[in-house]
């Protein structure tokens, strides 16, 4: 749910008006009908797989599901974002701020993998 809430902020960021948005917190102009196009579409894969998220908080069965995409996604976010910092040159604190972000929440999600993978025993309760 953490990473469905910071998402929503992000997409919605990219999406409801870019070229109001964007070029305040990202220095990028965003001009014409394709330009804005082209954030709206990032916003609904974004919102997309926030869907997918919150069906995984909420339905046992759609969690490793969900948890698996959350890992893929942040890790190929992060994965580019390195690539682009070893070619292009340090980006704005924002975006570096993305990567950590995204690096964590990548291992984080491995980590509820893991939990997920790992069978559950239910323990007695002692009454009195």
């Amino acid at each position: 749910m953490f990473s469905a809430v910071g998402l929503v902020i992000v997409a919605l960021s990219y999406g409801v008006a870019p070229s109001s948005v964007l070029p305040r917190i990202l220095d990028l102009t965003v001009e014409g009908v394709d330009q804005t196009h082209v954030f709206r579409a990032i916003m609904g894969i974004y919102l997309g797989l926030v869907a997918l998220w919150v069906l995984g908080a909420y339905r046992s069965g759609f969690s490793r599901p969900a948890v698996i995409a959350e890992v893929f996604f942040m890790f190929g976010l992060a994965c580019g974002r390195v690539i682009s910092i070893v070619v292009d040159g340090m980006p704005s604190i924002l975006l570096i701020g993305y990567t950590v972000v995204e690096i964590t929440l990548g291992i984080w999600g491995i980590l509820v993998l893991k939990k997920l993978s790992t069978p559950q025993i239910d323990t007695p309760t002692v009454r009195e």
